[in-house]
This record gives structure tokens, sequence and C-alpha cells, in this order.
């Protein structure tokens, strides 16, 4: 995209970025760089831990909740664990208020998880549905996608949800 809009000043005649002229190595390096920052940005995903804010992605009347703590491994929690997280945005007429402590299956996450068939899995978000602390869930309806790794566990959010990825 750069390297077209340089070609395309340099044809009128003058140039629009700063002096640059026909010598377009500075501005090629440059944006190689934007690209390799974007990707190491990407790539550097990690585990749901203390103080990760969420989406709420079922009809409970919250919005989005920050994780307490992970009730699954030292690190953190991933696709399909069990969290503890307190509501920091919720509905006015909603079930949950905020500021009350709540349970949360990771339905949606950032950091990738293989697959049995050798695919991996990952989300743009990271996004949770709340739950009792029987496990069932607190909303009547899942919104987005959900991964079927759930099924295992989880059958009744995956019975809930529109689509199933």
């Amino acid at each position: 995209m750069a390297a077209a809009l340089v070609s395309k000043c340099s044809r009128v005649g003058r140039s629009l970025l700063g002096g640059l002229g026909n010598n377009t190595s500075g501005l090629l390096s440059t944006s190689n760089e934007i690209m390799s920052n974007n990707f190491l940005s990407q790539q550097q995903r990690t585990f749901i831990q203390m103080r990760t804010v969420l989406k709420v992605v079922d009809n409970s009347g919250a919005k989005k909740v920050m994780c307490i703590q992970s009730l699954k491994g030292k690190k953190g929690a991933r696709l399909g664990d069990t969290i503890v997280a307190s509501v920091k945005e919720a509905m006015p007429n909603g079930k949950v208020k905020k500021g009350k402590v709540v349970y949360g299956v990771v339905v949606r996450a950032a950091m990738q998880r293989g697959r049995v068939d050798g695919s991996e899995v990952k989300f743009d978000d990271n996004a949770v549905v709340l739950v009792d602390k029987q496990g069932q869930p607190i909303g009547t309806r899942v919104f987005g996608p959900v991964p079927h790794e759930l099924r295992k566990k989880h059958v009744k959010i995956l019975t809930l949800a529109q689509h199933i990825a």
C-alpha cells in the first residue's frame, strides 16, 4: 500500500511524503517494521490471568468482567476453564449487578488451543458465559460462536449457543 502511494505521488511529479521523492527504500523498510511488530504483537497471546477484562456473551445482564482467579492451573485460564470474576459493567435491569463476584466459563480465548486433528482454534477476543456454583448458565442465550471443545464439561452452554465453531 505504501509503495502504491509513493508511485502515485511520483507520477504527479511531487512528493506528498515529506521530500522522499523516488527514494522508496526507507518507506518500505518502515512498513516492513510495522508489519513485523504487528505480527509479533499477535503472537504474544497469553493465558487469561488476574486482572484480565473479558466480554460477557450471554444475556445475564453483565457486559464486562475482570478475572479475579483461575480455578485451574497456575498460569491462568484457557478455553473451557472456569474463572472467578468481578462484574465491571452491567445493564441496569439485568440479573447480575455491578460489583458482584461471579463464576464464568471461558468460551472464547485469544490464546490458541490445539485440537486433536492437528488444527488450532483461537478467537479475536476473550469472552465468558456466567454460571452459578453448580456450573449452570445464569443467562438463557449465548451470543457468538462457541467452540465444540466445551461439549465434555459444559453441554448446557453449547445448547444455548447460536453457533458452534
